[in-house]
């Protein structure tokens, strides 16, 4: 994937933090980064953002992916520990299951940052970095309404609703943000889900996996959309779970003249949903430029290093039942059919062929 503006971000950076007096590491401090899986591109990116920084800056990095096993991050943490390291960077596969591991951490003095999903139910965690993942759903929502104009009472239109992994707080956050806005035309009837099912917990995509998110598409279209009853709208979380609902509603016979794929919601601005942009498959997704979190999460290793206080912009939001972590919070960006080149090509981010 070409990253035309990465070294001049890259370079950026570095004269921000010359400029700032830091510019140059203690010593040869170590940093272990865990990352859940690769089945999302988007993992794949944030690591290698992370790698090329710290790496850049002297820091030793190792870069460990469990591949959605809990058991096998745990393992590979306790590892890193062992062998000697400052900080752990820790996207997590089930947050809530790192308890025992990161009181290890902490027994060493060793600083924890969580990166883009909360770890929870510990008091062993120092920072978070993440989005404004409220702000994803919110915008998955708005855009369902405004699309169907639900704002001027039009409808009823029909709508199904998908939720993340229940073991990843982040899904919590992504379901009442589109929830805010989704709820009242539920409620007043402009929305009817007709399978019934809108609570969280009967709407979660365990391990959020897309063959999940096909499999449960695929009952509630044989359950409920049989008859030719028509799907106005998908309320998906990512870009994931979206690839599985069209393959799911190409298999029904969606996408033609007679049966138009419904809007269907996404987030992370994965290539493959882009080009499903392009050719009316998807409708919209949600752009979390991976490069700003990596960024962010940089100058917050580097701070904690040189015993600088970190900057976070938010100490109330997250609170991961244990207490509230402070937070530094990026802004994401809705990207439709209209914007995607300004947003994700002019940006660098993408380049322009990667589409064709």
């Amino acid at each position: 994937m070409k990253r035309k503006s990465f070294s001049l971000l890259l370079a950026a950076v570095l004269l921000t933090l010359v400029a700032s007096g830091c510019n140059s590491a203690k010593g040869q401090e170590k940093i272990g980064i865990f990352m859940p899986t690769k089945n999302e591109p988007r993992w794949t990116q944030d690591s290698d953002s992370l790698m090329r920084q710290l790496q850049a800056k002297g820091y030793q990095v190792e870069i460990k992916n469990a591949e959605g096993d809990v058991a096998e991050q745990i393992s590979q943490i306790e590892s890193m520990i062992d062998g000697g390291c400052n900080v752990l960077v820790i996207a997590a596969i089930d947050g809530s299951a790192l308890t025992d591991v990161l009181q290890k951490a902490a027994g060493k003095n060793i600083k924890v940052i969580a990166y883009d999903r909360l770890l929870m139910d510990t008091q062993n965690v120092d920072y978070y970095v993440t989005f404004d993942n409220f702000e994803v759903g919110r915008l998955q929502g708005a855009h369902i309404e405004e699309m169907l104009n639900l704002k001027n009472g039009a409808g009823p239109f029909n709508i199904e609703i998908f939720a993340g992994a229940l073991t990843d707080n982040n899904a919590f956050f992504f379901y009442d943000g589109a929830m805010s806005v989704l709820r009242q035309y539920i409620d007043n009837g402009s929305l009817v889900v007709i399978s019934g099912q809108t609570a969280i917990e009967d709407t979660t995509t365990l391990e959020w996996l897309g063959s999940n998110a096909k499999v449960r598409m695929s009952k509630l279209l044989g359950d409920h959309y049989e008859d030719g009853t028509a799907l106005h709208a998908v309320l998906s979380p990512n870009d994931g779970l979206a690839m599985g609902i069209i393959e799911a509603l190409t298999e029904f016979g969606f996408g033609g003249d007679e049966r138009p794929f419904p809007l269907l919601t996404g987030q992370d601005s994965d290539i493959a949903n882009v080009k499903a942009i392009l050719n009316g498959e998807q409708s919209m997704t949600v752009f979390k430029d991976t490069r700003t979190l990596a960024d962010r999460t940089f100058r917050m290793i580097d701070d904690i290093l040189l015993d600088k206080t970190p900057d976070t912009n938010d100490s109330t939001t997250y609170h991961n039942n244990e207490k509230f972590v402070p937070t530094y919070m990026c802004k994401p960006v809705l990207v439709t059919e209209d914007n995607y080149k300004s947003v994700l090509v002019d940006s660098g981010y993408y380049d322009i062929s990667e589409f064709n």
